[in-house]
């Protein structure tokens, strides 16, 4: 039985997109068992309308809901302790679930799961991994969006901690890893990128295959099972390319209704054009994971529908049943126990709390 906390007041449509989202997961993973947090008078009605989903989920009432435009020092501050974002994350924390799934605030909520859940041992900032279709199926990005610039120990651990949710995600032995970079050869780069480039080939980590240096066209072949960035650029790669598929829709979409005769070559290719319609479906790979916590915590779109919330929760499912936090753990202490990794390792952190404290500020 896997359990799955809901924080059902996230979103940009709270209740009545969370709870059918909840729904659709149930069907298809008959052994989730929720416990869900929001208001009672706007969540009960909602969940009451499915009868099996409500027979398999604990529902706690919570007075405050964190909004999409609050700033993370805010939602701090009036939500720590009493938010269903803040509760939901919690129940992670003392057990009462194994993933938490929110669609609310991003900035509130990678806030709230660093102060409840602190980073894991040797991981000094956690990432947001994304999972990313492609020309061979699908890879996973990060960092995408987490935190702003990393140096090269934080984007070795990103590769660690990406390796390790392949394996979760995709059943892959050994993923191979490639840094993202302004170009192939290994002169070219920031330093940040060169070094870890050079700790990725010195030390043969059975858990990943490094590949090297990938470009931003090869994200989207495929050419690499996971794909390593600071936030800053990966955020931008993310945006490029959901803009590039919404720009090449709306194309396809004129080019189909300028005349008659393409109007009626529509309706022949129709079949085609449904199933590049689903390959692209942004909601089938919905579902952003807070890598580096101690817990596991699922960041879905904020605007997404019932089918995009349900796939968020497939995705903690999977990490959930295939254990992902006992592989990144054992894999980082394999890395940081190295020579080379012992070397590298900078000074020891700062109070979790006052630095993130100071972040959100």
């Amino acid at each position: 039985m896997i359990r799955i906390s809901i924080d059902a007041m996230g979103g940009d449509f709270g209740p009545e997109i969370v709870i059918p989202g909840m729904a659709t997961a149930l069907e298809r993973h008959p052994d989730i068992r929720f416990v869900v947090f929001g208001r009672e008078d706007e969540v009960r009605p909602v969940l009451d309308r499915h009868q099996a989903l409500s027979n398999a989920s604990t529902f706690h009432h919570c007075d405050v809901a964190v909004r999409m435009d609050e700033k993370p020092s805010q939602a701090l501050r009036n939500g720590r302790w009493k938010s269903s974002m803040w509760r939901a994350i919690e129940a992670v924390k003392t057990g009462e679930a194994d993933v938490c799934v929110s669609a609310g605030n991003t900035g509130a909520l990678m806030a709230m799961s660093k102060f409840c859940l602190r980073t894991m041992a040797n991981v000094e900032r956690p990432a947001i991994a994304g999972i990313w279709p492609t020309s061979r199926g699908e890879s996973i990005v990060l960092d995408i969006g987490a935190t702003i610039g990393a140096d090269a120990q934080q984007l070795v651990d990103y590769a660690v901690m990406g390796a390790a949710m392949a394996r979760s995600l995709f059943d892959i032995e050994r993923p191979t890893i490639g840094l993202l970079n302004v170009g192939v050869e290994e002169i070219k780069g920031q330093d940040d990128v060169k070094d870890a480039a050079r700790i990725l080939r010195e030390i043969p980590l059975p858990s990943l295959e490094y590949y090297g240096f990938v470009e931003g066209n090869d994200i989207g072949k495929g050419t690499v099972d996971v794909v390593v960035t600071e936030g800053f650029a990966g955020n931008i790669a993310l945006k490029a390319a959901e803009g590039t598929a919404k720009q090449f829709a709306q194309y396809l979409r004129e080019a189909m209704s300028r005349t008659l005769m393409a109007r009626i070559g529509y309706i022949f290719a129709k079949g085609a054009f449904d199933r590049l319609r689903e390959k692209m479906d942004p909601r089938k790979t919905n579902g952003g994971v807070f890598l580096g916590l101690n817990g596991v915590v699922i960041k879905s779109h904020g605007g997404t529908d019932a089918l995009g919330f349900a796939s968020a929760i497939d995705v903690g499912y999977d990490m959930a049943h295939n254990k992902l936090l006992d592989k990144i753990a054992a894999d980082l202490s394999h890395f940081h126990k190295s020579p080379v990794g012992v070397a590298f390792k900078g000074e020891p952190e700062a109070d979790a709390e006052a630095e993130t404290e100071q972040e959100t500020k």
